[in-house]
């Protein structure tokens, strides 16, 4: 059980294993591996630590069960009420931790979001997608990081790509990969009419640099471009955006978050050897032909959620049944309820 309190003896003993190394005055000569121990700590430690908290907790609840009605003014049944609740929320959180135990489940996730048939409104729909995203990435902890983004001709987004960093963000975010379908009355439509909208997600794991994939350089076509952005002082005047196409498979993968071409090219190159591998594992597992499945068509029929925002408010993911009538929420980044029954398998 990932995080379980019967694993909690090993994993302290590993902690201070990892500590003794990190003590190695020469630990610094190499810096990959430095970096990895150190992940590889803070993820042990976030791990431990809430175990640690609901032992503590519970001894706690157990002197306060020794405690007679009478005896326990309303301070004290506060107090207990308090912590019954902090310990009940944090066995939760261990529970859905025995869900994320995918090889790559707490790797960082390649997060994007693209725009499907609609124009306008699809693209509008993709920028709603992204800032109900980043805000659960902002509430989970998550750092971000955007590096690639295409704007809509007239509003919105064509497509958006980040790099997604924290406690299992793969295995938390996998089940969102799909197509989302919104309904509403239109902001676009000078008629005012009701407009269904695509748009989908992709997500795969980020690998490290040192997964085995190779590749010869005439299989890319390597493009640079003028970075999009602002106007004014902040406008990029180089030739530092790239577009990296492989073309054995048409992976098309562009970076234009820095400044210089150097790290966009190297962020590109990481982000198609994540996709190549991605591929690779996905022969391995005689399903090459699934690896699209999800994105062959951005359109009704295919979609794993509904928003609907009129003429009833209504998100209903459509795997699992889960539903809500409370839109508002959900579409600033409270997606907890969501993403949790996917794990678990749930059907309602």
């Amino acid at each position: 059980m990932c995080g379980g309190i019967f694993e909690v003896d090993n994993k302290n003993r590993k902690i201070k294993e990892l500590n003794e190394v990190l003590k190695d005055p020469n630990i610094w000569d190499n810096p990959s591996n430095a970096e990895k121990i150190t992940k590889e700590l803070s993820s042990l430690k976030n791990l431990v630590n809430p175990v640690i908290k609901i032992k503590d907790n519970i001894d706690v609840l157990k002197q306060f069960n020794e405690f007679s009605q009478a005896e326990l003014d309303e301070e004290l049944k506060l107090q207990f009420e308090s912590l019954f609740k902090e310990t009940d929320e944090l066995l939760k959180e261990e529970e859905i931790l025995t869900y994320l135990n995918g090889k790559y489940d707490n790797n960082p996730a390649i997060f994007e979001i693209h725009a499907g048939a609609g124009g306008t409104e699809s693209c509008d729909w993709a920028l709603m997608l992204s800032r109900m995203y980043t805000k659960y990435f902002e509430k989970k902890g998550y750092s971000y990081e955007m590096i690639d983004k295409q704007d809509g001709e007239e509003a919105g987004l064509k497509s958006i790509v980040y790099i997604v960093k924290g406690n299992y963000a793969y295995g938390y975010l996998k089940n969102e990969k799909g197509v989302h379908r919104l309904v509403r009355l239109s902001p676009f439509d000078s008629n005012n009419r009701r407009h269904t909208s695509f748009a989908a997600v992709d997500v795969i794991p980020e690998f490290d640099n040192n997964i085995d994939i190779n590749f010869n350089d005439k299989d890319l076509r390597i493009d640079v471009y003028r970075s999009t952005g602002a106007g004014g002082q902040g406008v990029n005047t180089t030739d530092s955006a790239v577009r990296i196409t492989h073309l054995p498979t048409g992976i098309v993968v562009t970076c234009q978050n820095e400044r210089s071409q150097l790290k966009n090219k190297e962020t590109a190159l990481k982000v198609l050897k994540s996709k190549l591998y991605q591929i690779e594992l996905k022969k391995r597992q005689d399903a090459v032909n699934d690896i699209k499945k999800d994105h062959n068509e951005i359109e009704f029929g295919s979609q794993i959620r509904s928003y609907v925002l009129h003429p009833y408010s209504m998100i209903k993911d459509h795997r699992t049944g889960y539903e809500t009538s409370n839109v508002n929420k959900v579409l600033d980044g409270d997606l907890d309820d969501f993403i949790e029954s996917n794990l678990k398998g749930e059907k309602i």
